[in-house]
């Protein structure tokens, strides 16, 4: 889908965008790409975002147990304990062109056991396209940390400042054998033109036991009023997948294009934390000589690892057999990124630190469009750390919107003196509907 302001209609990022538009030349950069240092983490991702447009009441992602289930297939029987993730990304339009009931989106969580469960909800926000976070009109980069356009955007900005939305409260209390809704969420289309809207939600949750997790879909016919707990109960024990149906994935190991799919499943991994150094045995990183750069990948997936051979897609724990493989383009994943900034020479370097979004290729090199397409296939808030010039501490928030080919613009720049260190760090939540890869660069001013 393509976007069109300010509706939630973004583009499908389950295709591999392999044609320039026209009149677009390639231009290439003369530098190396490398592989990020490190690796995800281990911690679980409840990974709602399949039917991302969902037209039907039911199941959208279950990992309760199949026992005594009307439909057993719905059921992915997959416990969470400790520290997890949930994640949802879901659109909502009229199934029949005179149906306009609203639909909710509800996030449901089983205590099985016989004790009080208490999960702490650490960070958590969701957002709906409108009237929260429209798709607005945004130059490439702007300044602030109160910035967004499209509930992806501000969801993620919003985790990646350590936020709590007011409508989720710190603690909930689960009683043994019971459940309680983290969500009960309407995403409203009947006063809309024309009629189409979208809901982002991430929590960051700790449970002091095991717990289950379901997202579900159901629709009312009077606007503000919620389905009570047991109208959910009654359609997780009942009905079956929502339909219709995302498209099916290509198999990983297919060849020609790609259709990456939706997530509906648990993804493993919600970050990943690296400092990134010349070498595993050095703690630092050599800026460029004058007039060179180089990169490391981001979210690079199959298909698109500009030559690094590196996959950093998220792997899934548990699937439905119809939805994506791994969790391509690793939504709500942060990327926490460390440089330790060397200048080695004995002249003073000017360093500059940008992240682009260049076209998707498998071949090493980095390619740029020197006339963008329309589609944005990047929407989201970067964090940066550093001491400047004057040695002062600096954090700076950094909303980027950039189309396919888009080389972006510096998100620091450093004078470095001869023989001098600086530290520079780079936080983001990979926002929905973005569309991999990126890279981050380190560039030398020439002389």
């Amino acid at each position: 889908m393509l976007e069109l302001l300010p509706l939630f209609l973004p583009i499908n990022p389950s295709i591999i965008y392999s044609q320039n538009p026209q009149n677009s030349e390639i231009v290439t950069e003369n530098q190396t790409v490398r592989p990020l240092s490190g690796q995800l983490n281990k911690i679980s991702v409840f990974n709602s975002n399949s039917p991302e447009l969902v037209l039907g009441e039911g199941i959208l992602l279950s990992t309760f147990p199949q026992d005594n289930k009307t439909d057993a297939t719905a059921h992915l029987n997959f416990p969470f304990e400790g520290r997890f993730d949930i994640f949802a990304h879901h659109v909502s339009k009229p199934p029949t062109e005179d149906d306009q009931r609203t639909l909710y989106l509800g996030i449901i969580v089983h205590n099985p056991s016989q004790e009080s469960i208490s999960i702490d909800i650490l960070e958590g926000a969701s957002y709906l396209s409108q009237p929260d976070a429209p798709f607005i009109t945004l130059p490439s980069q702007v300044e602030g940390s109160n910035i967004y356009a499209g509930p992806g955007s501000r969801v993620m900005g919003e985790i990646l400042q350590g936020k709590r939305q007011e409508i989720f409260p710190p603690n909930v209390i689960i009683p043994a054998g019971e459940s309680r809704m983290l969500l009960n969420a309407p995403i409203p289309i009947h006063s809309l033109t024309p009629p189409i809207n979208g809901r982002s939600t991430y929590l960051r949750l700790y449970s002091s036991g095991k717990v289950y997790v379901a997202s579900l879909a159901m629709y009312q016919d009077e606007d503000n009023k919620p389905p009570s707990l047991s109208q959910w109960q009654n359609l997780l024990q009942n009905a079956s997948l929502s339909t219709p149906r995302d498209k099916t994935p290509t198999p990983p190991e297919a060849q020609g294009q790609r259709i990456y799919g939706r997530v509906a499943g648990v993804s493993q991994g919600n970050m990943w934390k690296t400092d990134l150094t010349d070498s595993p045995s050095t703690q630092l990183l050599t800026i460029p000589n004058s007039g060179e750069a180089f990169s490391y990948g981001l979210s690079t997936l199959i298909g698109g690892t500009l030559g690094t051979n590196q996959i950093q897609t998220a792997p899934l724990l548990v699937r439905y057999p119809d939805t994506a493989y791994s969790a391509h383009g690793n939504y709500g994943l942060q990327y926490s990124l460390t440089l330790p900034l060397f200048n080695p020479s004995n002249e003073t370097k000017t360093v500059n630190i940008a992240i682009s979004t260049p076209v998707k290729q498998d071949t090493p090199g980095v390619n740029f469009l020197n006339h963008l397409p329309t589609q944005t296939f990047f929407r989201g808030l970067v964090q940066v750390k550093y001491n400047d010039d004057n040695n002062i501490p600096r954090l700076q928030y950094f909303h980027l919107v950039q189309k396919r080919g888009e080389k972006g613009e510096n998100l620091v720049t450093l004078t470095m003196p001869p023989q001098t260190q600086k530290l520079v760090s780079v936080d983001f939540l990979y926002p929905p509907d973005a569309t991999p890869p990126q890279i981050l660069t380190v560039s030398t001013d020439g002389n």
